[in-house]
């Protein structure tokens, strides 16, 4: 996690608030892996009032047995060690690679405190990080009959030269993923405002995505092409409608 710390911009794209943004995206991305694969269907994204973020979804659970080759919880594997997505314990859970392809590992890294809880197998689990090194051991705290996870991070000072995050970066970025992931249902709170924001992001495809960019347009062609199909593992799905203005 040094290499991460020492030199954030290859992993995040930059320290600025594009990198910042970038935490929050990464762990989007990874419920996202979940629905993808028919395990989830609500994100829940909390912007707190001490600018911290949490994100949970109703998936499966990050594993917490143990690793097989590293003696250790794969949750822990998973929260340090650079590109360690894939199978744990015969799980078949996947952690997203995300934009750069690095892993909830490195929001971990350059958090000053993440908190992660997971439910999962009738029980409750809770670690804590600092700046990507377990604070505490992995903990149970409870039973419980769902399953998921949650992540509350810290981004770290000592790495970012912005810490307030844009809630309309956020947005821009969670409505596209509802128009391209149908039947996902995205959350997002704002807890800074005196009154809460709070907003839902839910569609029907890229028919619906195509109408949000066309809503103030003239268009050309009514309805919009559309097709969808599948063959082998590959799904398509293509939604077109011209309008007249010159610009995308």
């Amino acid at each position: 996690m040094e290499a991460v710390r020492k030199r954030p911009g290859m992993y995040i794209g930059s320290t600025g608030s594009k990198g910042l943004h970038h935490l929050v995206f990464e762990i989007v991305d990874n419920s996202i892996d979940e629905f993808v694969v028919g395990q989830c269907d609500t994100i829940n994204v909390i912007i707190h009032q001490d600018n911290s973020v949490t994100v949970s979804d109703n998936g499966r659970g990050i594993p917490v047995d143990m690793h097989p080759m590293a003696n250790r919880p794969a949750i822990e594997v998973i929260m340090t060690t650079l590109h360690s997505g894939g199978k744990f314990g015969g799980s078949g859970y996947t952690i997203s690679g995300g934009l750069h392809g690095v892993g909830l590992s490195v929001v971990s890294a350059l958090s000053s405190q993440l908190q992660i809880t997971v439910k999962r197998d009738g029980h409750i689990y809770r670690q804590d990080y600092e700046r990507g090194k377990p604070a505490t051991e992995l903990q149970m705290q409870g039973d419980t009959n769902e399953t998921g996870t949650a992540i509350r991070f810290f981004p770290d000072p000592e790495i970012f030269e912005e810490l307030i995050f844009d809630r309309e970066i956020i947005i821009q970025r969670l409505r596209e993923l509802a128009f391209l992931n149908k039947g996902l249902l995205i959350k997002l709170a704002d807890e800074r405002e005196e009154e809460l924001y709070q907003s839902t992001y839910e569609s029907n495809g890229l028919m619906d995505f195509v109408a949000y960019i066309n809503q103030n347009k003239d268009t050309v062609n009514q309805p919009p092409i559309y097709f969808n199909d599948k063959k082998d593992d590959v799904i398509i799905e293509v939604a077109i409608q011209y309008n007249s203005g010159y610009s995308e």
